[in-house]
């Protein structure tokens, strides 16, 4: 098995670059089509990875929506979602969330080490607790989900653990949507944060798909030699019939 998972990094984001903007309610950037395309995506994953601040702002569920690709996990001998996961330095976060509450599949909370204690009395029996280091080390946490048998990692969001996972060099694929309109609002959060990144003007990534999907379109890029890696589980999970 590979030391860590491949891992792709799908995001959705305003024509300036804003995941949100600063209002109380979830700004919608997508449509139905590209949520149908993002739940094929989910249902070819071994596992979803969140940051807390995503799970306390936007409270997800991160389930697999399509019963015919629920089906498809199932026949595959796997379970119908795949596992949950979430990184945080402090484990402020409501065990009540529809994180821990929606769904059969594993939950995992990587958590720095001086919450460690405090994170599994708060959150019981509803998700495993593992030392994620101080302060969590994403490159800790990817080779510790190998070691349980996640080979197809998504990360969506927010821009902390896409900024994390990209300048720690362990993204292999980037699938980002842009939305058509702007946010234009500095207090809104934004697709990465200030970082020591890989690609700049001089080490351009790849670009390998535009696909126009109804008013969005889709930007795929390769980020690494791994790109492509487990596709077929992808191609199979996206053509199936609802």
């Amino acid at each position: 098995m590979a030391d860590r998972p491949y891992t792709l990094l799908s995001c959705g984001m305003s024509i300036d670059g804003y995941l949100d903007d600063a209002g109380a309610e979830r700004l919608l950037l997508s449509n139905d089509a590209d949520f149908d395309r993002v739940d094929a995506v989910r249902a070819g994953c071994d596992a979803i990875l969140v940051g807390a601040a995503t799970i306390r702002q936007d409270n997800p569920r991160l389930l697999v929506r399509s019963a015919a690709r629920r089906a498809a996990r199932i026949a595959r001998g796997e379970h119908p979602d795949p596992v949950k996961v979430t990184v945080t330095g402090s484990c402020h976060l409501d065990p009540d969330a529809s994180f821990f509450t929606t769904g059969g599949a594993d939950k995992l909370v990587y958590c720095a080490t001086p919450a460690l204690d405090a994170a599994r009395e708060r959150l019981g029996g509803r998700a495993v607790v593992v030392d994620g280091g101080d302060p969590v080390d994403v490159r800790l946490v990817a080779a510790d989900l190998a070691t349980r048998g996640v080979r197809r990692l998504m990360v969506e969001g927010g821009g902390r653990m896409h900024t994390q996972f990209l300048t720690a060099g362990l993204a292999d694929e980037l699938q980002l949507v842009v939305a058509p309109f702007f946010v234009g609002d500095s207090r809104a959060p934004r697709f990465v944060h200030d970082g020591d990144f890989p690609w700049s003007a001089k080490n351009r990534a790849t670009l390998a798909e535009v696909r126009p999907i109804g008013d969005v379109v889709l930007l795929r890029y390769a980020l690494s030699e791994r790109f492509g890696e487990h596709g077929e589980r992808l191609d199979q999970a996206a053509t199936l019939p609802e």
